[in-house]
């Protein structure tokens, strides 16, 4: 499980562990994976998914890996594309995609040699739309989501389902901090007037309903968003 910090990562490992799974949680952050740890029995691993270094690393403490949630991703800046930071979108695609290749280039045979292996990749609807100043984070979820798709045709006759799971607006203590540097101001008004945002625990849901269906089971691709959610770009506020 990367990302497995904070946010979904951290909601879906307890979710996994309360299914019985033994559960790898790898982040950057090695503080929160300990205490994570601490109280689920998941087993912590420090992990830079832009490190081949790192992630090899992880892959050559495992004696077997039987699922791969690629979950570690993120947001930076809500700039148009004619003042847009290039090094943001650099970091973005770094981590939402090519995070995603080193991973699952890295577990594939050991997921093929489980006989029944899963790749889950952690999307958002952002991979399916787009809207105004978010063309560098749809541009690397709409990357994640078409190597989730070409994986799913290469793996064809192999014992590895994909799915992928898009969220749409969820909340959680970090995303849209992180994604306006820390502003507590911009990070909050995202969610200003929403009812009820998803929440970690509804994407760790979907996530683990996808991954406990019977092994000839492939669910391809779930998309939820807050009922208040109609589009990206389509919000029902409260005044």
């Amino acid at each position: 499980m990367t990302g497995a910090s904070s946010g979904i990562g951290a909601a879906t490992v307890r979710r996994l562990r309360v299914e019985g799974f033994d559960v790898v949680a790898a982040a950057r952050r090695r503080d929160r994976l300990d205490a994570l740890a601490a109280e689920t029995g998941a087993r912590p691993v420090t992990l830079d998914v832009t490190s081949q270094e790192s992630v090899d690393a992880l892959a050559e403490q495992l004696d077997r890996c039987d699922l791969l949630v690629n979950n570690a991703g993120g947001a930076l800046g809500l700039d148009p594309v004619v003042s847009a930071d290039p090094e943001q979108w650099r970091t973005m695609y770094d981590v939402n995609v090519l995070g995603v290749l080193r991973m699952t280039k890295a577990l594939m045979p050991a997921l093929i040699a489980s006989g029944a292996g899963h790749v889950v990749v952690v999307s958002s609807t952002a991979a399916r739309s787009v809207y105004e100043g978010g063309a560098g984070y749809t541009a690397a979820k709409h990357g994640a989501a078409v190597v989730t798709e070409t994986l799913r045709l290469e793996l064809l006759g192999e014992p590895v389902r994909v799915t992928e799971v898009a969220p749409g607006m969820v909340r959680t203590e970090e995303f849209s901090l992180n994604r306006f540097g820390g502003d507590h101001e911009r990070a909050d008004a995202v969610y200003a007037g929403v009812a009820a945002p998803l929440t970690a625990e509804d994407v760790a849901d979907c996530v683990a309903w996808c991954v406990t269906r019977p092994p000839h089971v492939d669910v391809d691709l779930l998309v939820l968003r807050p009922l208040a959610q109609a589009a990206s770009n389509k919000v029902a506020r409260r005044p």
